[in-house]
């Protein structure tokens, strides 16, 4: 099984790396810039989160959209990554009312797919300006937090789900667990 992370400039993608592999799974840190043709071996994807603005550098973030049309397997998006799908299906994202640096209290309110070991309420790590300000009719929010509304969402029919806090960062509680949970997504 291999579960490749999308480098979108993110300042933590080799701990999303290093934790996919610390799971027993293969896995590579590719360009997002890399052709989905390139990529029929992946048994998933995790678009890492990133420095460019999903308001004023989208084009910094590549070929993400054809992953999302292109591949048929489970994505993770983090961060922008998770900015990015929504967009893609017609969502607003903007620059926040109050930007998160530092630990934040998440309230889950699903527990759908990789979301299901998640308690109702845990602390994750935020590093963000812009967020995800309405979410598309095919996306399902799963989490909140006081400054930012969507905090984690899945998509209805497909094997897609969004965070905007950090998982793969230790300040963030049940991280691994949340990436555990997507590798046994990507498996079925």
């Amino acid at each position: 099984m291999r579960i490749d992370v999308v480098d979108n400039g993110g300042q933590w993608t080799h701990k999303e790396w290093r934790l996919v592999r610390s799971l027993g799974v293969e896995s590579t840190i590719i360009p997002n810039t890399t052709e989905p043709s390139e990529l029929n071996d992946v048994d998933g994807l995790i678009l890492s989160g990133g420095a460019p603005s999903i308001v004023s550098e989208l084009d910094k973030l590549g070929n993400i959209s054809n992953f999302i049309e292109d591949l048929s397997i489970p994505i993770l998006g983090i961060c922008v990554g998770a900015q990015f799908i929504a967009l893609h299906f017609g969502g607003e994202v903007g620059p926040g009312k109050t930007p998160e640096f530092g630990r934040t209290t998440i309230e889950m309110v699903r527990h759908d797919g990789i979301f299901s070991s998640l308690p109702e309420t845990f602390t994750a790590w935020e590093n963000h300006n812009d967020e995800v300000r309405k979410l598309p009719e095919s996306l399902v929010l799963a989490g909140s937090s006081r400054n930012c509304p969507v905090q984690a969402f899945f998509h209805e029919k497909r094997a897609i789900y969004g965070v905007q806090f950090h998982p793969e960062v230790h300040d963030t509680q049940n991280g691994l667990e949340l990436f555990s949970s997507f590798v046994s997504v990507c498996r079925d």
